[in-house]
C-alpha cells in the first residue's frame, strides 16, 4: 500500500498508520479510502487484540475528505453512490471483531473525526495543535460519512449540534470534557494510553441526561425552532440552506438511527450537489491555491520592523508577534506608540489567554521610537500616511541602516510602486505588502508587484505572507490595486444613493440580501470616511467618478465614521445605530453590485492579476464578497455576461458615464456560444 502502513506488535496489537504519499496532509481520497477498505480485509480475516489507527504526519491525523474530489459534483446520484460507500466502510470499522482507537495529535477535521468516531475510542493530545470539528458546514453541507449521528450518539443532541452547526474546532481537553475524545494526555503517552485502553476496555462515557433529553420528540421541535432563530441571525436561509438542511435532518429523525442514516445520505447529496455548496467548495480551492503561493523555505524572517504605529501599522506589529516574530514598532509619537501597545495587549490577552503566554508576546514587541530595529530587521514595513512625498522621505532615510537581503515594503493602499520608487537608488528592492483592516480577521495580503521589482523580491515577500498566516494575492502596480480598485466604485455608488434621498439601511440591505456580509455604506464608515475619501481622490478619474460632496462634507467636519462616532451612521459601541428604512427598489442593487462588478471585468482585461480565479479569491477573501456566489467572475459566468451587460448598458444611457461598460466585456460576451 502507499499510503497505509499495516503492523502487529507483541501484544497482538495491530498498528495502521496513513502516510498519504506527496501530500503534507492526510485527506480521505478514492485511493486513500481504497486502501483503507483492504487494510480492514486483513484485520477482519485476522483480528488483532486491538487496532490503533494514527497518523504518521507531525501536522495531524486527517485532514477530512478530499475537496477536489466534490468539486463539480452536479449528480445527486453519485454524490449517494460516494456517501453509500464511505457509510460502508465506517460500519466495517465499527464493527470490527476487536476495540479500535485513534491515536490523534493535531487537526481531525470532518472526514477524518467521522472515521474517529466509528472507532471504539478515541485518545487526543493535549497539544495546542490538537483540534477536532465538522467544518462542512462552511462547505455548504453537513457531515456525511456518518457524523451526524455518531457525533450525537457520543456527546448528546445539543453538543453534537452545536459542533455540526457552528464549525467551530475543540481543543484536545473540551473533547474530553463533552466526551468526544476517551482521554486526553500529552504527546509523549499518546502510544501508552492507547495501550492502556486497548488492554482495558473501559465503558463508554454516555452523554448526560440533559443532552438526552433534547432528543425527545415532545422536545425536538421547541429546540429545532431555537435552533433555526439562532442559526438566522448568521446565515440567511436563501444563502446557505446547509444548516437549516441540519437541523431539519436532526428534528425529523433524531433517536432512530436508520432513519438519520438514510437521511443523511440524502440531504447531503443534494447539498452537495447544489449552487451553493459548489461555489463554497471553489472558495475552499481557491484559498487552497493561494496557500501554495508562498514557499516558506524561500525566506524566514525572524524580525520585523513597522513605522507607523496608527491602527494599521500598529495591528500589523502585534499580528506578526503572534506569528513567533519578534517586532519593534516605530512612530515619532510615544501616545501613539502607547496606545498600539494597549490594543496589543488585548489582542494578545483575547488569542492566547495565558497569562505566561501574554507576557511572552508583550516581550517581543519593541516600541521603537529611534528606529533601532532597522538594522536587524529581516523585514522593514512602512505604514505611515498615503503621502507620496513622506514615504519617498521615508525610505530615504531608512535604507542607508537596512542590513542586506532586508524586504523593503510598503503598505501602501493605493499609491502605484513605480511613483514611490522613482527616488530610490535601487527601485526594484520595493515591494507591496497591502494588509486589510481589521489585520486579525482579512485573512487577504495584497503582494504589489511593480514593473521594477525583482522576482526574486517576490518570492520573499510571498514567503512572508505564509509565514504571516495570510493568504498572498500577486496583484501588478495600478491604482487601488485590486480589492480596493473593485471596492471603491461600489461604495461610492452607495454613497451617491444617500445623496439622492435613499436611506442608508436601505443601500445596505440592498447589499445584504445581495449576499455581503455587511452594507457598503456601514462598510465605508468602518474603513474610515477619510480613508475613503483619500482613495476615491487618487481614483477619481479612472472611476469616472467625482469624489461625492456628502464624503468631503463628512471628512471636513470630522465625522470619519466608526472611529468618530458619526459618519454616514452614528455609532455607539462599536456598532452602527441603524433605522427603520429599509426598503430598497432592483434598480439600488443594481447599481451598487454592477459597480463592482464592471470593475472586476476591467482589472481582468487589465491584467491587475492572473487570471479570473485570482480575481474571484482577492475579492472575496479582501471584502467577504458573497462566498456562496463564488466570486463577481463566477456571478458574471451564472448569470450570463450578455444579460449584466444589457442591465449596464441601460444604466450608462440612464446615469452616465460611470456605468460604461468595460470593453472586456466583449470577449466575456464572445466566449459564450
Amino acid at each position: 500500500m502507499n499510503h497505509w502502513t499495516l503492523t502487529h506488535d507483541n501484544d497482538n496489537l495491530a498498528w495502521l498508520v496513513f502516510d498519504q504519499a506527496g501530500s503534507g496532509v492526510n485527506t480521505l481520497s478514492d485511493e486513500t479510502l481504497a486502501e483503507f477498505d483492504a487494510a480492514l480485509s486483513e484485520i477482519e480475516a485476522n483480528p488483532p487484540r486491538g487496532l490503533v489507527i494514527r497518523s504518521a504526519k507531525s501536522s495531524g491525523f486527517i485532514a477530512g475528505a478530499d475537496v477536489k474530489r466534490f468539486a463539480g459534483m452536479r449528480d445527486p446520484n453519485t454524490a449517494q453512490s460516494l456517501i453509500r460507500n464511505a457509510h460502508a466502510l465506517l460500519f466495517r470499522l465499527e464493527r470490527l471483531p476487536c476495540p479500535s482507537v485513534a491515536a490523534i495529535h493535531g487537526f481531525c477535521l470532518g472526514g477524518g473525526l467521522e472515521l474517529a468516531l466509528a472507532c471504539t475510542y478515541r485518545i487526543v493530545t493535549d497539544d495546542a495543535k490538537t483540534k477536532l470539528g465538522f467544518p462542512e458546514v462552511r462547505l455548504g453541507i453537513f457531515p456525511g460519512f456518518g457524523g451526524s449521528v455518531r457525533s450525537i450518539e457520543r456527546v448528546g443532541h445539543l453538543a453534537a449540534m452545536n459542533m455540526m452547526l457552528s464549525g467551530r474546532n475543540l481543543s484536545g481537553r473540551a473533547a474530553k470534557k463533552t466526551g468526544l475524545a476517551t482521554d486526553c494526555v500529552p504527546l509523549r503517552q499518546l502510544e501508552v494510553a492507547c495501550r492502556h485502553v486497548l488492554h482495558n476496555q473501559p465503558m463508554q462515557r454516555k452523554p448526560g441526561f440533559i443532552q438526552q433529553a433534547a432528543g425527545w420528540p415532545a422536545l425536538r421541535g421547541l429546540i429545532a425552532n431555537r435552533m433555526h432563530k439562532q442559526v438566522a441571525e448568521r446565515a440567511n436561509p436563501a444563502h446557505y440552506p446547509a444548516p437549516y438542511a441540519l437541523i431539519d435532518h436532526w428534528r425529523l429523525h433524531a433517536n432512530n438511527p436508520t432513519a438519520l442514516y438514510d437521511s443523511e445520505i440524502r440531504e447531503v447529496s443534494k447539498l452537495l450537489t447544489s449552487d451553493t455548496a459548489q461555489n463554497l467548495v471553489r472558495v475552499f480551492l481557491l484559498q487552497e491555491q493561494l496557500k501554495g503561493q508562498g514557499d516558506k523555505q524561500a525566506f524566514t524572517p525572524h524580525h520585523l520592523h513597522v513605522i507607523g504605529a496608527g491602527v494599521m501599522g500598529g495591528d500589523i506589529a502585534a499580528w506578526g508577534v503572534l506569528q513567533g516574530m519578534t517586532v519593534s514598532l516605530q512612530d515619532r509619537g510615544a501616545a501613539q506608540l502607547a496606545r498600539a501597545m494597549g490594543r496589543a495587549r488585548e489582542l494578545f490577552t483575547k488569542k492566547l489567554k495565558s497569562p505566561r503566554l501574554i507576557t511572552d508576546a508583550l516581550d517581543r514587541l519593541i516600541p521603537d521610537a529611534r528606529g533601532d530595529g532597522i538594522a536587524k530587521a529581516d523585514v522593514v514595513l512602512e505604514a505611515i500616511i498615503e503621502d507620496v512625498a513622506a514615504k519617498q522621505e521615508l525610505f530615504a532615510q531608512v535604507l542607508p541602516w537596512m542590513k542586506p537581503g532586508a524586504l523593503l515594503a510598503t503598505n501602501t493602499s493605493s499609491i502605484q510602486l513605480e511613483i514611490l520608487g522613482e527616488t530610490l537608488p535601487n527601485p526594484e528592492r520595493l515591494v507591496g505588502l497591502h494588509f486589510f483592516n481589521p489585520v486579525a480577521k482579512m485573512p487577504l495580503l495584497e503582494i504589489v508587484r511593480g514593473p521594477n521589482t525583482d522576482p526574486a523580491v517576490v518570492e520573499q515577500a510571498l514567503a512572508f505572507a505564509r509565514h504571516f498566516n495570510k493568504l498572498p494575492l500577486l496583484v501588478q502596480s495600478s491604482p487601488g490595486f485590486l480589492v480596493n480598485r473593485i471596492l471603491m466604485p461600489y461604495l461610492l455608488e452607495a454613497v451617491l444613493l444617500v445623496e439622492e434621498g435613499i436611506a442608508p439601511d436601505a443601500i445596505d440591505r440592498a447589499a445584504t440580501d445581495y449576499g455581503m456580509p455587511m452594507g457598503p455604506v456601514e462598510l465605508a464608515d468602518t474603513v474610515g470616511l477619510d480613508i475613503c475619501f483619500s482613495v476615491a481622490g487618487k481614483m477619481a478619474t479612472l472611476l469616472k467618478n467625482e469624489v461625492p460632496a456628502s464624503l468631503q462634507k463628512h471628512v471636513d467636519a470630522g465625522h470619519l465614521g466608526r472611529k468618530s462616532g458619526q459618519g454616514y451612521y452614528r455609532w455607539a459601541n462599536g456598532r452602527a445605530q441603524h433605522g427603520q428604512d429599509r426598503e430598497y427598489t432592483p434598480e439600488h442593487q443594481d447599481r451598487i453590485m454592477l459597480r463592482l462588478l464592471n470593475e472586476a471585468v476591467a482589472c481582468l482585461r487589465e491584467g491587475v492579476v492572473e487570471n479570473a480565479s485570482e480575481l474571484d479569491a482577492g475579492v472575496i477573501f479582501g471584502t467577504g464578497f458573497a462566498p456562496f456566489k463564488g466570486g463577481p467572475m463566477q456571478v458574471i459566468e451564472h448569470a450570463g455576461a450578455a444579460t449584466l451587460h444589457a442591465r449596464l448598458v441601460q444604466l450608462h444611457e440612464k446615469l452616465g458615464a460611470r456605468f460604461q461598460p468595460d470593453s472586456g466585456w466583449v470577449s466575456l460576451i464572445g466566449e459564450k456560444p
